[in-house]
């Protein structure tokens, strides 16, 4: 996971990079030379789509979706490992049906020969963005659904282990 996770930096750091380096130009020659560079328009929606879908399976890599854990803090470790199911079927139900309407999505822009308006690139290649972003964010719902349930196993390992530690200090009358 470590090489799709250097994949996933690289592709947000230089959408982000070309997306400022493109803008500022773009402000620079409408305000000094009064002449719009329309393309750059085109390239930085394109590049905001991928830098979104590819953001979001960093963020749920990183955990650093919103959650609101009082309720599951408080519940058995079966309860959490059915609610973390539950949560990654959620999660891969809404990215497995964007995967499969952004492939459908890409073969009909394959098949129409659709072009992009200002530069005349195939707009299939732009598309892709969502199907790879779709495809990043299943992976990591699936690492992180698994990383969830080990983690709340070893938590009751521990606490069973502190439990018989404990009522083994009882039973010696060192407690």
């Amino acid at each position: 996971m470590k090489v799709l996770t250097y994949i996933e930096e690289v592709i947000l750091f230089v959408a982000f990079l070309i997306m400022t380096i493109i803008t500022f130009a773009n402000i620079v020659s409408r305000n000094i030379a009064s002449l719009s560079l329309s393309f750059t328009e085109e390239i930085t929606i394109n590049l905001f789509v991928l830098l979104t879908f590819v953001g979001t399976a960093a963020g749920v890599r990183r955990y650093a979706h919103l959650g609101f854990t009082l309720i599951f803090d408080h519940m058995n470790n079966g309860l959490k490992k059915a609610l973390i199911i539950f949560s990654a079927l959620m999660g891969l139900t809404l990215f497995g049906v964007l995967l499969w309407y952004g492939l459908q999505m890409v073969m009909f822009q394959m098949d129409m020969g659709q072009k992009t308006p200002a530069l005349g690139w195939p707009q299939w290649a732009l598309s892709m963005a969502l199907p790879i972003g779709a495809l990043l964010c299943v992976i990591r719902t699936v690492q992180v659904c698994v990383e969830e349930i080990k983690l709340v196993n070893q938590t009751a390992r521990e606490e069973k282990q502190k439990i018989l530690k404990r009522s083994a200090l009882e039973g010696d009358g060192l407690a």
